[in-house]
C-alpha cells in the first residue's frame, strides 16, 4: 500500500501538476481509508467494496469530519480508485456510486479597511524581522496571492521599478501590479534586511526566515496570527483572509469581476462570483439597516 500510493501521488504531480498542498491532502485522505479499513473486514484497499466506503463515510462523520473534508476525501479516493483500475490493480471501483455530500459555500471572512490598517500598521521596521514582515504583509494585501505562491516566489520575481510580481506555478504565470505602498516596502526590506538574513548568495528565495532559508507556511502562520492579536482583531484571521479581502476590497470600490479573477488566479469566474455575493448582502445589509420603509 505505502509503495501504491506514492506512485499514485508522483502520478498526479506529473500529469495533474497538482500543488504540494492537494497533494499532501490525497496522501492523508488516503492513508486514513486504508488505516480504517485494517480495522474491518475489508483489510486493504483492493477488497473495499461500497459499503465499506460508506461505512468510511459514516466514521469521518462519528470523529468530527465536516462535511467540507468528507467531500473532499471521497474525491481523493475516487481519484485513486481511477488510479488503481488503470493499473490493473483493482477490477472494480467501489467509489462509483457514492457521491460526495453537497457543501454549503460559505461567504468568506473579511476585514474591514480600518482593520487592514491596523493589521499592516503593527510590525515595527526597527529590526530586520520587522522589514521581512511588513513587506510580507503588504505584499499579500497588495496582490491577493495564495500564501503558498508568496513564500514561494523568488527574488527574481520581484520587479519594484515596474511595480509588479511574477506569480507562477507549474501550469500557469500571471503578473500582478503592486502599489507604491507595498513597493516601499518590498524595497526597503531587499536592501535593508534580505540580504544581511540570508544564509549564503545562491538562496533566491524572496523571503527568507531568521535563519536565512525559505520561510514556511507555518512561520508565516505563527506571524499573522501575532500581528491580528496585537491589532486587538477579534475576527479569526488566517492567513487567506487578507486575499479574500483584497478581493472584496477591489469589487467595493469598482474593479470588475474578471480582473479580479486574472489577479487572482482562478481558473473560472464562478470562484470570484462569490466576492460580488458578498457585496450584494452587505449592500441588502445597509439598506436594511438605512432605509426608513425598510422594516
Amino acid at each position: 500500500m505505502p509503495q501504491t500510493l506514492n506512485q499514485f501521488i508522483l502520478y498526479l504531480k506529473r500529469t495533474k501538476k497538482l500543488s504540494e498542498n492537494t497533494l499532501q491532502s490525497y496522501q492523508h485522505d488516503i492513508k486514513l481509508f486504508a488505516d480504517f479499513l485494517e480495522n474491518t473486514q475489508y483489510k486493504d484497499v483492493k477488497n473495499a467494496t461500497k459499503s465499506a466506503v460508506e461505512e468510511y463515510i459514516t466514521y469521518l462523520g462519528t470523529i468530527g469530519r465536516v462535511t467540507s473534508t468528507i467531500a473532499r476525501s471521497i474525491v481523493s479516493l475516487k481519484s485513486f480508485y481511477q488510479y488503481l483500475l488503470l493499473c490493473g490493480i483493482v477490477k472494480h471501483d467501489p467509489t462509483t456510486e457514492v457521491h460526495p455530500p453537497k457543501v454549503e459555500k460559505k461567504l468568506p471572512q473579511i476585514l474591514s479597511f480600518k482593520e487592514v490598517e491596523l493589521l499592516l500598521e503593527q510590525p515595527e521596521t526597527d529590526d530586520l524581522k520587522g522589514y521581512r514582515d511588513k513587506a510580507m504583509l503588504e505584499l499579500l494585501y497588495a496582490t491577493g496571492i495564495r500564501v503558498s505562491e508568496l513564500i514561494a516566489l523568488n527574488i527574481q520575481d520581484v520587479n519594484v521599478d515596474m511595480g509588479f510580481i511574477r506569480c507562477k506555478d507549474a501550469r500557469k504565470e500571471r503578473l500582478i501590479p503592486i502599489g507604491k505602498i507595498c513597493a516601499a516596502a518590498l524595497s526597503e526590506y531587499i536592501v535593508n534586511a534580505r540580504q544581511m538574513i540570508v544564509c549564503s548568495e545562491e538562496e533566491n528565495a524572496l523571503f527568507v526566515n531568521m535563519s536565512g532559508v525559505r520561510i514556511s507556511r507555518q512561520g508565516f502562520w505563527k506571524l499573522i496570527k501575532q500581528y491580528a492579536k496585537q491589532a486587538c482583531i477579534s475576527k479569526e484571521i488566517t492567513p487567506h483572509t487578507l486575499r479574500h479581502s483584497f478581493a472584496a476590497h477591489l469589487l467595493e470600490n469598482g474593479a470588475d469581476l474578471q480582473s479580479i479573477k486574472n489577479m487572482l488566479g482562478h481558473a473560472d469566474i464562478s470562484s470570484t462570483q462569490i466576492y460580488a455575493q458578498l457585496m450584494n448582502n452587505k449592500l441588502m445589509d445597509v439598506y436594511a439597516k438605512a432605509h426608513p420603509r425598510a422594516r
